[in-house]
């Protein structure tokens, strides 16, 4: 049995680690302006950044049916007796909805999986499944190993401003700090797979050092070890103090520190710090 591994490009995995994990990503479409870009081949964060701090508009597509379709067929025909796609929340990117269809379409087994997350957390669920298909595991285990990553992974954003996630639609039920909280720097998380916010904060040094402490909570209620991964966009000063402060707390050499991918930048905004933790 081979069991092969798809992602989305929001899942913020780097082409060596896709690589080394075998785990094949289907791009997400950015479009700045009247130009489309495609994610992981010709776009950057700093564009994204530098578009929306000159007011250019950004937006971001899913990947196509056919994409989806063009991807499973030459897994199949590669050798590949099931494939495990993996991708971002529903409630958030209709990107799955993409790879269902594409699944009903394709003469094999597709087994479509919700991460219920959003970036590096939905890249660890990859991982994990991929992990777990290489070590020989039956392809039930295998689901079974990439939904429970999901379930174990935490993500806790600072963001500088709403408005981003106000445009694209996506701010969920954080939509109660629209308006005249715009001014607030929230912290938010996923519950569900859904966007929502966890504290209102007034000045950026207090939200960085909430999400510090948030970050350290969360670490105390996991047994045994874990992933842990910063990321920004356009803020690598703070994003590297974030770092440093868990690093020292944790009693770890370093935490990895990132610039987040073009399409999640798009509706995150520029100044926005992200922590993703696991257990493992």
């Amino acid at each position: 049995m081979t069991i092969a591994i798809v992602t989305d490009s929001t899942a913020s995995l780097s082409v060596a680690d896709a690589h080394e994990l075998g785990i094949h990503v289907v791009p997400v479409s950015v479009v700045i302006g009247a130009k489309v870009y495609t994610e992981g081949v010709d776009v950057t964060s700093e564009m994204i950044a530098t578009a929306l701090g000159s007011f250019t508009p950004v937006s971001t597509s899913r990947p196509s049916i056919e994409t989806f379709e063009a991807v499973y067929r030459s897994l199949f025909t590669a050798g590949a007796t099931d494939i495990i796609s993996v991708h971002v929340s529903g409630k958030i990117s209709g990107t799955i909805d993409s790879a269902k269809v594409a699944a009903t379409r394709v003469a094999g087994a597709v087994h479509v999986i919700d991460s219920k997350q959003v970036g590096l957390a939905t890249g660890y669920a990859a991982g994990r499944a991929a992990r777990a298909a290489a070590d020989g595991r039956p392809v039930d285990e295998v689901i079974a190993a990439t939904l429970n990553e999901g379930k174990v992974s935490a993500v806790l954003a600072y963001v500088d401003s709403l408005e981003y996630l106000r445009r694209g639609g996506r701010i969920g039920t954080a939509a109660a700090l629209i308006g005249s909280a715009l001014s607030v720097k929230p912290i938010l998380t996923l519950e569900d797979g859904e966007v929502t916010p966890l504290e209102k904060v007034r000045t950026s040094s207090r939200a960085l050092s909430r999400l510090v402490a948030l970050t350290l909570e969360k670490a105390s209620e996991i047994e045994g070890e874990f992933d842990l991964g910063v990321q920004h966009l356009g803020a690598l000063e703070p994003a590297t103090s974030v770092a440093k402060r868990l690093a020292e707390a944790l009693g770890r050499e370093s935490v990895p520190i990132d610039e987040v991918g073009a399409s999640l930048g798009a509706h995150l905004g520029p100044g926005m710090i992200g922590v993703t933790i696991a257990a493992r």
